[in-house]
């Protein structure tokens, strides 16, 4: 990452850190030896900076493993080995990108979903990818609208369809559209809604057997947008989205603000899927690939 969003996302972080860090560092100066007072200090920095108790539980249990085999007296050092640790938690297998390629945006109202996908589209319109979009959140006022905002801005297709259309419907002209321009990635934007989960699976299903029959040649991926600020309540979208939608990769928006980075580690764990993009502000570059060492730096440092 550049400095400039490593100082961002560092910032964004702030809350966490003065949760993690600022604790860990106390039981470093507090604690002379590695006994089970230092170990319960950690894992109330762990908890605190909202890992929840059983990653926390797990991260510990780790630590504790390498402390014995290493035979480390010095609390400092395990400072360093609790880092390591944690990058490890985060450091899930990424899938290689295989062309042409089918996205399904999967995530709450108000996550930032349709701001992550114009960042998408135009950051692989970067890197020279033909890049199309479909608005097949039909359901919410004004969301085609928003993501028209988007195309427009990135200057790239959009296939929409009146409010309240089946989204199958808008998948399936917009795989047609995408197949004949020889579109490289169709990023499509679905419903936010989960107080129903039965209609979002039946949804969802609809639209994969649309883009399995009318596209096979096409890896289809589903990426989840999580609001940073929400905590715990991330832990539960992720896990009620994952089971509706079969969630490939995570998307970690809003560090921005009073951000629970803490987390991300519950949701990979969870879900065992990776972390693919942060974003750290509204701004075109303000979402960057995930990096596990230096999301878990801008944690202690």
């Amino acid at each position: 990452m550049a400095d400039g969003f490593f100082s961002r996302l560092r910032d964004g972080l702030l809350k966490s850190r003065q949760h993690l860090s600022g604790m860990v560092d106390d039981a470093v100066q507090e604690h002379a030896a590695v006994d089970e007072d230092f170990y319960d200090s950690l894992l109330d920095a762990l908890i605190l900076s909202d890992m929840g108790a059983a990653c926390a539980q797990e991260a510990l249990q780790t630590l504790r493993a390498r402390v014995k085999a290493g035979g480390i007296k010095d609390t400092a050092r395990c400072r360093e080995l609790l880092k390591d640790i944690l990058v490890s938690m985060l450091d899930a297998e990424k899938m290689p990108l295989q062309w042409p390629m089918v996205i399904l945006m999967v995530g709450v109202n108000g996550v930032g979903k349709t701001t992550t996908i114009g960042k998408l589209a135009l950051r692989f319109q970067a890197l020279g990818r033909i890049i199309m979009l479909c608005a097949a959140d039909t359901f919410r006022a004004a969301a085609a609208e928003q993501l028209a905002i988007w195309a427009d801005r990135a200057k790239v297709p959009l296939v929409r369809h009146q409010e309240n259309a089946d989204p199958a419907g808008v998948v399936f002209d917009a795989v047609q559209a995408a197949k004949a321009r020889h579109v490289d990635l169709l990023i499509v934007d679905t419903a936010g809604r989960l107080h129903n989960k039965k209609n979002l699976m039946d949804e969802m299903e609809k639209m994969r057997r649309v883009i399995d029959r009318e596209h096979p040649t096409a890896t289809v991926r589903c990426l989840l947008v999580v609001d940073a600020t929400t905590g715990q309540n991330g832990l539960q979208q992720a896990k009620a989205f994952s089971e509706v939608a079969g969630v490939n990769g995570i998307v970690l928006t809003k560090l921005d603000g009073t951000a629970k980075g803490g987390v991300i580690f519950p949701i990979v764990r969870e879900l065992k899927v990776p972390v693919l993009y942060v974003g750290v502000g509204e701004g075109i570059d303000d979402l960057q690939s995930f990096d596990a060492r230096e999301y878990v730096a801008a944690l202690f440092e």
